[in-house]
């Protein structure tokens, strides 16, 4: 079927779910280029692509109910349709006519763009969760969770561990709503073909593991060619963690846009130009201000990392290493494990350890999410249920309170680990409390109908966001509580970046919370 054709077909769609979902999916299916779901066959281990697949819920009183999957595909999702309905549509009529015509009309689940369409579509996240959670263990747990207005919008949400953690929005909360009309757009229909057919491929942190490890290795050539050539090990480490937030910096645009990479490059054959140069950036970057440097007006970085600016001079091989590591994509490095490849990098001793095992995310998460996360979650749904419930009742501001309660709470929140290493487990941690802030946004925005830009300001706008701040850490090592503080403000500013796009954070960028402690617990 052509796109624009279906498009065109289902946008109007609005009457009962159970008699549009299946020729909807099926249809859908061929627009993306995958096969449709096979019959359903009687023993249920066989239906591993099917329409109704049935699962068995177990609960406490030791009683057995089953529901049905409105479409699944083992190892791919679980996916769950509803059917909202236009405003216009629920226009009361004027005449007899057309009120019995109306009478006799199948309705959708919910209005769209109210917040009794929000809440059903929440209910049917919750619902597909609770299916994947159904599943028995031989059929392991899909990494995406899919939610379907049929003929107005598909929700995605990703769980990529597989391990029973919660699943997120997908890429992020701001952007994991998508409209029907998107699959006009041939990357979204691939993006679609993907979660059908190799849905682990979209796992950002296998792309971000990679780029971190080349990165890696590149910094402790440098670092090792550095000590030869008679610079201490300290002075290495902390020169190279600067240039490490510099080359971040401009790849995110807190800085120019290539203005790094672009000054070293026309300082080849003048070498001996980088050491004043980097340390007039530096300095800069520490206060704010106009960098003659980059020639141009820079943001106040602050930060006990540019507390100092010193510059280790370069020979011409060592230059044009750093040239290459400012090149890499420093925006996809996965935080996660960043930390633990820096300290190997930049530590003499466990330089030989860089090609080892590391502690993967994954086995992070395993831990992070049941003692810290999955509680916090729990608190978000009660205040969502509420809100969404004085929504419907007509009372928004306490609806709107609700929301901004909860934020409140979870800008309080404060974590400690006691032997924080480099940092993995609090970046982790992070990195979750950020994603439950964006869906807290999210729903303010819906609940308020406020434009972009409010949406973007709300929170930060007030000084009122999560933050390193809360992540507390003591470490007995020194170059490792350096990292670990690198790494925070590296996650934190790339979820800034991936929540509210070209938006600055407020100045200073880097502020000097002393969260990160260098002592023994």
């Amino acid at each position: 079927m052509d796109v624009k054709d279906f498009v065109e077909r289902w946008k109007a769609s609005g009457g009962a779910e159970r008699a549009n979902y299946a020729l909807f999916l099926s249809e859908l299916c061929d627009v993306i280029g995958v096969s449709p779901p096979d019959p359903t066959k009687e023993v249920e281990e066989e239906n591993a692509y099917v329409f109704e697949k049935s699962v068995t819920f177990h609960h406490g009183d030791g009683s057995q109910s089953t529901g049905r999957i409105d479409l699944y595909k083992r190892g791919c999702f679980v996916l769950e349709t509803k059917q909202g309905v236009e405003k216009d549509e629920e226009d009361k009529p004027l005449s007899t006519a057309f009120k019995a015509r109306q009478a006799k009309r199948k309705k959708g689940t919910a209005t769209r763009g109210t917040a009794a369409w929000d809440e059903s579509m929440i209910r049917a996240r919750g619902q597909a969760e609770q299916y994947a959670r159904a599943l028995p263990p031989s059929e392991g747990r899909p990494p995406f969770l899919i939610v379907v207005d049929v003929g107005h919008s598909i929700e995605l949400y990703s769980e990529f561990t597989q391990s029973g953690g919660t699943y997120v929005p997908f890429p992020d909360p701001r952007s994991h709503r998508f409209n029907i009309r998107e699959l006009l757009d041939p990357s979204f229909r691939e993006g679609l073909r993907t979660i059908w057919t190799d849905p682990l491929s979209l796992d950002p942190s296998r792309h971000s593991a990679k780029v971190t490890r080349e990165i890696a290795g590149r910094l402790a050539k440098l670092a090792k060619s550095l000590e030869a050539s008679g610079h201490e090990p300290e002075a290495v480490a902390h020169f190279l963690m600067r240039c490490i937030f510099t080359m971040f910096a401009e790849d995110v645009e807190f800085l120019p846009k290539n203005s790094f990479t672009e000054l070293l490059e026309s300082l080849r054959g003048n070498v001996s130009s980088f050491v004043p140069m980097i340390e007039e950036l530096w300095g800069t970057m520490k206060a704010g201000g106009f960098s003659t440097a980059l020639r141009e007006k820079i943001l106040r970085f602050n930060g006990a990392l540019f507390e100092e600016n010193q510059v280790l001079g370069l020979t011409q091989d060592q230059f044009e290493l750093l040239i290459e590591a400012s090149r890499a994509d420093w925006k996809d490095v996965e935080p996660a494990i960043f930390g633990t490849l820096l300290e190997r990098a930049l530590d003499p001793v466990e330089r030989h350890k860089l090609g080892a095992h590391y502690t993967p995310r994954a086995y992070v998460e395993r831990l992070v999410l049941p003692t810290v996360v999955e509680p916090i979650r729990e608190d978000w749904a009660a205040a969502q249920t509420t809100a969404f419930t004085l929504a419907t009742q007509g009372k928004e501001n306490e609806a709107i309170q609700t929301i901004q309660g909860f934020h409140r709470q979870l800008c309080e929140v404060k974590i400690l680990d006691p032997a924080c290493g480099s940092g993995n487990f609090l970046y982790v941690t992070l990195e979750h409390l950020k994603r439950i802030e964006g869906e807290v946004l999210s729903t303010l925005f819906d609940l308020t109908e406020k434009t972009q830009t409010t949406f973007d300001t709300l929170g930060i706008s007030m000084g009122l966001t999560v933050d390193p701040h809360q992540l507390l850490g003591l470490e007995i090592n020194p170059r490792a509580a350096a990292i670990a503080e690198l790494v925070l403000w590296i996650g934190y500013l790339q979820w800034h970046r991936r929540t509210h796009g070209d938006l600055k954070p407020q100045e200073p960028i880097i502020k000097n919370f002393h969260n990160i402690e260098c002592r023994d617990a």
